[in-house]
């Protein structure tokens, strides 16, 4: 069963080699994402899968031990999923900006899977792969990374939509409370239009903490680049 998840952002820019000049600026959330991790740590969980997303295509499953790569933004920095010998595979750029999350605090608890969702899942696929991952091992801690919609300013990715800042405050205020149910209810149309990469790693948390009993905190909550950053801890 699920007895812990944190909740994380997933942008590069949360590294702090490839954020560079920018670094300080997401200082914050870096630390806030520390805490929630100290949260899975304190667990004691007997297996952790973290989840992000990937491109429509790009769902799949990836061995503790997998590279990731900052490569592609302009940075020589590799890193590995959770510690020990490295395993076949490449990691999404939200699974990358993960294990580079694990190294910073030095994770030495649980074995560590990865499980990319490809961004476009129906949430019912989503629940239903929550509810298989809490099944799947007596206790089960969940690194979920996502960013809340990229439409939030003119300056942002998605340029500036009204209907941002709205769903970003329902989404904060589920992943705070560990509402499920509002988790589930997210609309992934909409989700898809304000370019929202958490909505499906949401569901999939959504799923796995049904029934689980967990108390929720939202530990940050911003939008320094026009996109919504969330970190959480459920315990």
């Amino acid at each position: 069963m699920l007895v812990a998840a944190a909740v994380c952002p997933c942008p590069p820019l949360l590294v702090p080699q490839v954020a560079a000049g920018a670094a300080a600026e997401l200082a914050d959330a870096r630390t806030a994402c520390s805490d929630a991790l100290a949260v899975l740590a304190a667990a004691r969980p007997d297996r952790l899968v973290v989840v992000g997303p990937a491109g429509p295509e790009g769902g799949g499953r990836h061995a503790q031990g997998a590279r990731g790569s900052f490569r592609g933004v302009g940075v020589d920095l590799d890193v590995r999923l959770g510690p020990g010998p490295e395993a076949a595979g490449e990691l999404p750029a939200s699974l990358a900006v993960a294990a580079w999350l694990l190294e910073h605090t030095d994770w030495s608890g649980a074995p560590v899977e990865g499980l990319a969702v490809a961004s476009g899942l129906d949430p019912q696929d989503c629940l239903a792969t929550g509810r298989e991952l809490a099944g799947s091992a007596g206790r089960v801690a969940l690194l979920v990374m996502g960013d809340g919609s990229a439409c939030r300013t003119l300056k942002a990715p998605g340029y500036l939509d009204e209907r941002a800042a709205g769903f970003d405050a329902a989404a904060g205020r589920a992943l705070g409370a560990a509402d499920t149910a509002a988790l589930a209810a997210l609309d992934p149309g909409l989700a898809r239009e304000l370019l929202v990469a958490g909505r499906a790693p949401w569901q999939v948390l959504a799923g796995a903490a049904e029934g689980a009993g967990l108390e929720g905190r939202l530990l940050y909550e911003d939008a320094p680049y026009g996109v919504g950053y969330f970190v959480a801890a459920w315990s």
